[in-house]
């Protein structure tokens, strides 16, 4: 069983993506020329009218280039070990991600965290544009930003999953969630087995960025070094 979930828009996004050849969709288009002096003219203006500042900007820019997906597995590693805070999590995950890793959220859209479990698997797509938690995940994968991933995602997602390597059985839930420009969502992923002796840091370890777009699954500790 398949459903998706589907929000309003309200802005585009101009992708600039080189391709991957392990990638399960082409990923060969790229920005064009009037995205690019579109956007240049934007900023310049923008800069012009005292709205932010070169400086601000560049700031910004290398702010959001520093984040990685190892602090969405910080919080999904320390959700698995603490239930009061996982419960917190899944009810309003902005402030319980700010208290616990000590970031400013203030500036980025709401966050949702949807938890993945035997029963239901969430997939995230964003079908207008790429729209993705970069405060927390870092820069979205190329493939996520792709016009063929965010159409078929929702047509046919355990072809997609499959393609990624993810094979689920047939009565288990698949749930695509759709982001939007106000409203971003990550992955709980559901904890492997065999790992309750593990610490939170070496949990961090086994999460991995696809988990938490939902379009992976985690295996435990034995099963990753047999591969």
């Amino acid at each position: 069983m398949s459903g998706d979930h589907h929000h309003p828009h309200d802005h585009d996004h101009a992708h600039g993506d080189g391709h991957d050849p392990h990638a399960p969709v082409n990923e060969s288009h790229g920005v064009s020329e009037e995205s690019a002096l579109l956007e240049r003219a934007l900023r310049e203006l923008l800069i012009e009218k005292n709205i932010f500042t070169a400086d601000a900007l560049r700031r910004q820019i290398e702010l959001t280039e520093s984040r990685t997906p190892e602090l969405g597995a910080k919080v999904v590693a320390h959700a698995w070990k603490n239930p009061a805070y996982k419960a917190q999590l899944l009810a309003d995950a902005k402030p319980a991600m700010e208290s616990f890793l000590g970031i400013d959220l203030n500036l980025t859209p709401e966050l949702t965290v949807v938890e993945n479990t035997p029963a239901r698997h969430h997939l995230i797509c964003c079908t207008l544009c790429s729209c993705y938690p970069r405060a927390v995940l870092g820069i979205p994968p190329a493939w996520y930003k792709n016009p063929e991933y965010r159409a078929r995602v929702v047509r046919e997602p355990r072809t997609v999953l499959a393609e990624f390597g993810t094979h689920l059985p047939p009565e288990v839930e698949i749930r695509v969630v759709d982001s939007t420009a106000d409203m971003r969502y990550i992955v709980l992923p559901a904890r492997p087995a065999n790992t309750g002796h593990l610490t939170e840091d070496e949990l961090v370890q086994l999460i991995s960025r696809d988990s938490m777009i939902g379009v992976s699954v985690l295996t435990a500790p034995d099963q990753v070094e047999a591969k």
